[in-house]
């Protein structure tokens, strides 16, 4: 039970040259009750008390993590992450790429104003990119930008490579005010304790448990939103998720519940295809940084069994050693990759077969170890709050050591896990990947060196690869899907053989819903958006709710 940041590519071919266009605007919804005004209730499981950071830039402030975040601050694009190339104009009404993908040009939304009521500006668009452009510790989707211009209504962003494949990621950068952020010392470390943003709702009130928020009177959508209060509340357990969703306590989380069937007291979910889950080794930690001990878990896992019984099935075995999801990325899966398949089932004597063969020897105690008596002992540490993980940490703690490695599963706090994560203070974890509209996205996150700061935004492994790299850079510039099958094949093999990730499950895109009061949201019929309130692009949801006549 938790978020998944992740969206699916589902249309063949799709290039980023080619996106759909939307209506500024969002669809019609259903006028409000009269008679009464219900809280919506969202949850997103950060699985920790609150701090009063609202800092747009940084991933692992609870606010952020419950999704209250991105209905303050807005991209310039918002895109349709369920159905891809759809993409929805927003603080931008237009772009237009040149020199080869090496330049995109905004033109800005005219007539939006600040919470505050100070108007938005193109100097404002362009100070957020040159923040981002200065300051590493923000810049989490690593994004090379050489410089920032402005002329008349619109900014212009230079690359040093083409950017095709990695439009989403530059244009969901949340925009800030100038006024405001100029004086901040450290961005990376600013709370923003008091934000001013141009989205639909403020902040009302805040507690260590919930945000409370209310409409932004300054909204630039006319008549939107039409849902007046809003609380962001922060749950420690899942049987308390349970009962409040149940209870219509609950209206709307980024997780699923396997005990509440789909339509009973008004309980809907809809899991759509997202990225991939992997297990994360630590390369800079022992045994973990030695490919064969890599190997040997991976043999090891049974894939079927942590789908069915960890994943309840929303989360399928990934096929191939690619660590694509099949089928969303399969027009990208590279022919000589293709023969590379993933067992469902564990394959022990495989496993110790490999660590036999790299010198490993079994102890007394059933385990494997070095020549000096070291034990190959590896810890998987994961949220205790993600109860799927949970579930799926203890599966594989048993499969691992049914192959000879001494595995151990550690649920930590979420708020711990998340800060060990990204300061290398791990050994082994579970983790979803990357969102995105092309596997670039994925594999970015995944190998991209320069996200291995101290403060890692992906990457969590550490890989220090310069041909990975070059071979990402080759992938962004890719203005076709023919040439991006080209530059994807070493990155495919890479991932397939070296295993700096050890691809797990299929990652769902996460939500349900209770639907008593309110009505309006996106389904496997009306896939106008995901039905998770972790995205940036929750914001496109609440604006089509309304109240339940």
């Amino acid at each position: 039970m938790k978020s998944r940041k992740l969206i699916s590519a589902t249309v063949a071919g799709f290039l980023i040259v080619g996106l759909v266009v939307v209506g500024t605007s969002v669809a019609p919804t259903v006028a409000a009750s009269a008679s009464s005004s219900p809280v919506l209730v969202i949850a997103n499981t950060s699985g920790t008390t609150l701090t009063q950071d609202f800092n747009p830039f940084v991933p692992t402030g609870g606010p952020y993590l419950l999704g209250a975040t991105s209905e303050i601050y807005e991209p310039l694009i918002q895109f349709d992450f369920a159905n891809p190339p759809i993409y929805y104009p927003w603080l931008a009404t237009s772009y237009k790429w040149s020199d080869g993908g090496k330049v995109v040009t905004f033109t800005i939304r005219q007539g939006v104003k600040w919470s505050n009521g100070t108007p938005l500006t193109p100097a404002d668009v362009a100070f957020t990119y040159n923040l981002v452009k200065s300051n590493a510790g923000i810049n989490t989707g690593d994004l090379a930008i050489l410089s920032v211009a402005t002329t008349g209504n619109t900014v212009t962003l230079t690359f040093p490579t083409p950017q095709f494949t990695n439009f989403n990621t530059i244009a969901n950068v949340p925009i800030v005010p100038e006024s405001l952020w100029t004086n901040v010392k450290n961005p990376t470390t600013y709370t923003d304790p008091t934000p001013v943003g141009t989205g639909p709702y403020v902040v009302n009130s805040f507690t260590p448990q919930g945000v409370s928020m209310t409409k932004n009177p300054n909204y630039w959508q006319p008549g939107k939103p039409v849902i007046s209060k809003l609380y962001f509340q922060s749950f420690l357990s899942g049987p308390t998720e349970f009962q409040a969703v149940k209870s219509n306590q609950l209206q709307w989380a980024g997780f699923g519940i396997a005990g509440l069937k789909q339509g009973v007291d008004n309980y809907h979910f809809w899991m759509g295809s997202g990225s991939s889950v992997a297990l994360f080794p630590n390369l800079n930690v022992w045994p973990t940084n030695q490919l064969p001990v890599r190997q040997a878990i991976s043999l090891a896992l049974g894939r079927d069994i942590i789908s069915s019984e960890g994943e309840s099935g929303f989360e399928t075995p990934l096929p191939n050693a690619s660590g694509l999801s099949l089928p969303a990325f399969k027009a990208w899966l590279a022919p000589s990759v293709a023969s590379m398949t993933l067992s469902g089932v564990p394959q022990v004597a495989a496993a110790k077969a490999v660590l036999t063969k790299a010198g490993y020897v079994m102890g007394k105690d059933g385990y494997f170890q070095t020549s000096a008596g070291k034990v190959v002992a590896v810890t998987i540490t994961d949220p205790a709050v993600f109860t799927d993980y949970a579930a799926d940490g203890v599966i594989m703690q048993g499969e691992l050591r049914n192959a000879g490695i001494d595995a151990t599963w550690d649920g930590q706090g979420a708020s711990v896990w998340a800060s060990d994560l990204a300061s290398g203070k791990f050994q082994l974890s579970l983790h979803w990947g990357a969102q995105g509209i092309t596997p670039y996205n994925l594999y970015d996150n995944w190998l991209d060196s320069k996200l291995a700061t101290a403060q890692a935004s992906g990457n969590y492994e550490r890989l220090d690869s310069s041909a990975m790299d070059t071979d990402l850079a080759t992938l962004a510039a890719a203005p076709t899907l023919a040439a991006q099958i080209a530059a994807l094949t070493p990155i495919e093999s890479y991932v397939a053989t070296q295993l700096p990730v050890i691809p797990v499950v299929t990652a769902a895109i996460w939500g349900c819903y209770n639907g008593t009061d309110f009505v309006g949201f996106p389904s496997a019929t009306n896939p106008y958006e995901t039905l998770s309130p972790g995205y940036p692009a929750a914001e496109v949801v609440l604006l089509h709710l309304s109240y339940r006549s």
